[in-house]
């Protein structure tokens, strides 16, 4: 590569980056370079494309190169891999994302573009609002996967976007540099959108148009297994949704059920509830609190993964939490276990071993009590360690 002169003033960086990845797109990758270098005419823009590729073993390479493109190598395996490789090495100050297959229409850049300008951090093409041409998306993705996917997306990220997995976007270079995004595969394009909500970035959405795309061959895209990776990637990435939420309604409830049965069974309503009520109510007084500590421990870690991520439960833990509360805490709930099952045996002892069934209830009652505060010691130590670590040093 030519270094510039001494002297020489640097090379002006270029407004609008447009990133393609792309593998053995050799019928296609032509006409998409061609449209955003049209695109970048019409919006009076300097531009450059940069074309990721992930293996081609076809002609792309070698048509995109004489076509202008810049081309970079990404050799690990993955759309995520491809993309986070062609925007690291752009250098546009707004950067344009879509594939490489010509069903996005790469000449129709000007509305993400413009949305930008207007103080947007990240702005999605929206499929269902633009359009979507016969043959561009099967039955399934349209009436079920994107539309499931996206709703639970919406619900667990707190945020208004109605096509979550639309391929068409554009953002700012510094928002890319915030969102820290990490994953290799097609779920990258849900992390780009959790991520930006986390940090508080400005996002937005402008209708587009999907054409079918003009492949020869099966697209990469794989319904159930690509599907499921984006659902895993919303449940790992939503704690509030898989962890606290759930684990909250498990131990209320079972604490309910422990206090309204410590003494004995009832009647309620003309109805028996008894001992059966008592072991369901100590499960899941169990079970719900270790659920919410996995998801303090999940969202403490999140903290640590992605800088500038906030969490009011994770703040809480950082200011407030010391080793010692919840080493006193579990001791004590830990010895109040011990000292009920004790009593008890001293009453069956002084009883010669007769019939206890009198305090079965209070012996569920001590069993939850010492399994939660040997719990919480265990869990304290963990908390510790994360917290004690601090922010993940990054490059």
């Amino acid at each position: 590569m030519n270094q510039p002169a001494a002297g020489d003033p640097a090379p002006e960086p270029f407004t609008v980056s447009a990133v393609l990845p792309c593998l053995n797109e050799e019928l296609t990758i032509g006409v998409c370079i061609e449209k955003a270098l049209r695109s970048f005419t019409e919006l009076g823009v300097r531009g450059e494309v940069v074309v990721a590729d992930n293996g081609s073993s076809d002609r792309s390479v070698e048509i995109a190169q004489r076509l202008g493109a810049r081309v970079v190598h990404e050799p690990v395996k993955g759309y995520g891999a491809a993309l986070h490789r062609g925007i690291s090495e752009s250098t546009g100050s707004i950067i344009v994302m879509a594939d490489a297959d010509d069903s996005y229409d790469w000449a129709a850049i000007a509305p993400l573009v413009c949305k930008v300008r207007e103080g947007y951090d990240l702005v999605l093409g929206n499929r269902f609002k633009g359009g979507i041409r016969r043959g561009a998306m099967p039955g399934l993705h349209r009436y079920l996967g994107n539309p499931v996917l996206s709703l639970v997306a919406r619900i667990a990220f707190r945020v208004d976007i109605g096509d979550f997995h639309c391929g068409m976007r554009a953002f700012t270079r510094e928002a890319f540099r915030k969102m820290q995004l990490r994953t290799c595969g097609m779920e990258f394009a849900t992390e780009m959108i959790a991520n930006a909500a986390h940090q508080g970035l400005r996002i937005a959405e402008v209708p587009i148009i999907l054409y079918p795309d003009k492949r020869n061959r099966p697209p990469h895209l794989r319904s159930f297994r690509d599907g499921w990776r984006h659902l895993r990637f919303i449940l790992t990435y939503a704690p509030d949704y898989l962890y606290i939420g759930p684990g909250s309604a498990l131990l209320i409830v079972g604490l309910a059920l422990e206090l309204l049965l410590a003494r004995g069974p009832v009647t309620l309503a003309g109805m028996y509830v008894g001992i059966h009520f008592m072991a369901l109510g100590s499960m899941l007084t169990l079970v719900g609190f270790n659920i919410i500590s996995l998801g303090v421990l999940a969202k403490t870690l999140m903290t640590q993964r992605y800088a500038g991520l906030h969490s009011r439960i994770v703040h809480l833990v950082q200011r407030r939490f010391a080793l010692e509360i919840g080493l006193i805490v579990g001791t004590l709930l830990t010895g109040i276990g011990v000292a009920i099952d004790a009593s008890i045996a001293v009453k069956w002892l002084a009883q010669h071993g007769a019939s206890m069934d009198a305090t079965v209830h209070l012996a569920f009652v001590a069993t939850t009590a010492f399994v939660l505060g040997l719990n919480l010691i265990f869990s304290s130590f963990l908390l510790n360690m994360i917290v004690a670590e601090g922010p993940r040093s990054r490059s």
